[in-house]
């Protein structure tokens, strides 16, 4: 219910890097629809798994599922 330009001022206050996503981000959410469907992953999530494994970082999610997911990432629970 928030409206754009407070998102982005939240954004902006926490201090995180705003990324674009790019092509080879997107093909590679697409390789990931086959092995996530049965999770139930969104196409965010999967963009956000897709920005973790081309920047080979670690994803933090509160989605427990997305740590049972066998893929190339670490991910990290926040609670």
């Amino acid at each position: 219910g928030m409206s754009s330009d407070k998102a982005i001022e939240a954004i902006e206050l926490l201090g995180l890097p705003v990324v674009s996503f790019n092509r080879d981000q997107a093909e590679l959410a697409i390789t990931l629809r086959r092995g996530t469907r049965d999770a139930g992953l969104s196409l965010g999530d999967r963009a956000c798994l897709a920005l973790g494994m081309s920047e080979k970082a670690t994803v933090v999610t509160a989605d427990r599922v997305w740590s049972t997911l066998e893929l190339e990432v670490p991910v990290q629970l926040i609670r």
